[in-house]
């Protein structure tokens, strides 16, 4: 199958590029031909892909985006740079489409990017999927300027994924639920060639001077949503090292948390590469994810729990899916640091538990939680979306 990506952000530096990035690798290992309509300018797997890379005007975000600082959100734009975007999307697609002749187009994010696709179905005939990530979402309830072209564009779509129960829940809310039947899960994976075997951590513990010292881990985008501020309220009682690694808007409260209760043992860590990043994930002892609101499923967990590390996490969103309390994992309440104390000390303390506990959390990621298995459930799809024909 000749497949035709969609994205409108660069290819690393957010939960959804690896999405795209993962899937497109195991495509290829199928033996799929694959082009990618992008503003990114840099090389992806070579020779393997065809890059088709957007010359927009500038790349607006949903909420942030760690190669994009300064970048004005999508609700932010005026109704000409909305055009403007657009158009660039449009032109670049319409080329690409020409040139490489897809059976399906695949659009990453319901966004202005979806309008695309459903233009170049109506005078191309192209049919196309659309997977949300969830803070699409968000943006689009939060400007209901996008609301009705996208809705036209999921009524032509041939089918809607989502990367978690949650998303799926809240993409009917928005859509309507008439498009149950035409929806489907297909979460995120881990790329096991990072975690096949223990890594050496000595780099860490040398760099941070942790050696022999519990170590607590956040990882992710350091915005209200995330409740990192509640980890961070919680750190004066808890037994060992805080480490947040990630950037975001939140950032400047939570040094004034830091600074404010002096906190000796929360280190801000900024943005990490992920060889460091997965070098962390086997370092920590615990990894915590205290989000607030219904996100979905995060790869962050998702590479922790790999790494043979307990998550820590609130109920919320798709982290249900993954986490079983008390197998391979705990849950916390939400907004509540007191919770978090109690709960990562009773993991801290209990060497025997947290062993027990990180090799039930890496067998849950390795049944159901593999690139492979995300590849090979997309594949199906498309084969079922082109069998069944129907321009």
């Amino acid at each position: 199958m000749k497949i035709l990506f969609l994205y409108d952000f660069p290819l690393w530096g957010s939960g959804s590029g690896v999405y795209l990035n993962n899937l497109v690798e195991e495509l290829v290992k199928l033996n799929h031909k694959v082009g990618i309509v992008s503003p990114e300018q840099r090389r992806f797997l070579e020779d393997k892909i065809k890059q088709y890379t957007v010359n927009t005007p500038q790349i607006p975000v949903f909420i942030g985006h760690p190669e994009l600082k300064g970048a004005k959100r999508f609700s932010e734009l005026s109704d000409r740079e909305i055009t403007e975007v657009y158009k660039a999307y449009l032109d670049t697609t319409l080329e690409a489409v020409i040139n490489f002749q897809p059976d399906l187009i695949h659009v990453n994010h319901l966004s202005l990017i979806s309008w695309v696709a459903r233009y170049i179905r109506a005078v191309q005939g192209t049919r196309y999927i659309i997977t949300t990530h969830g803070s699409c979402l968000n943006h689009i309830l939060a400007d209901k300027r996008y609301l009705s072209l996208c809705e036209d564009a999921v009524k032509s779509a041939r089918a809607i994924t989502t990367v978690s129960g949650n998303t799926k829940s809240s993409f009917l809310k928005v859509f309507g639920y008439n498009n149950k039947k035409n929806t489907y899960i297909i979460p995120g994976g881990v790329d096991f060639k990072f975690f096949s075997k223990q890594v050496d951590i000595s780099t860490i513990n040398k760099k941070y001077e942790i050696q022999g010292k519990k170590i607590v881990l956040f990882c992710g985008r350091l915005s209200s949503e995330k409740g990192t501020q509640y980890l961070v309220k919680a750190a004066n009682n808890i037994k060992g090292e805080i480490f947040i690694a990630g950037e975001g808007p939140e950032e400047q409260y939570l040094s004034q948390i830091i600074k404010s209760k002096k906190l000796e043992n929360v280190h801000l860590l900024g943005y990490l590469s992920h060889e460091e990043l997965v070098d962390f994930y086997y370092r920590a002892d615990v990894f915590v994810a205290p989000s607030v609101v219904e996100e979905a499923l995060g790869l962050s967990i998702l590479e922790a729990m790999a790494a043979k590390t307990p998550v820590i996490a609130t109920r919320k969103g798709g982290i249900p899916t993954l986490i079983k309390n008390g197998k391979n994992g705990f849950f916390v309440k939400t907004r509540n640091a007191s919770d978090i104390v109690k709960v990562c000390n009773k993991l801290l303390e209990d060497d025997e538990l947290r062993k027990k506990m990180g090799e039930a959390a890496k067998e849950t990621v390795e049944k159901k939680f593999t690139w492979k298995i995300t590849a090979l459930r997309m594949q199906s799809l498309y084969k079922r979306i082109i069998r069944n024909g129907k321009k």
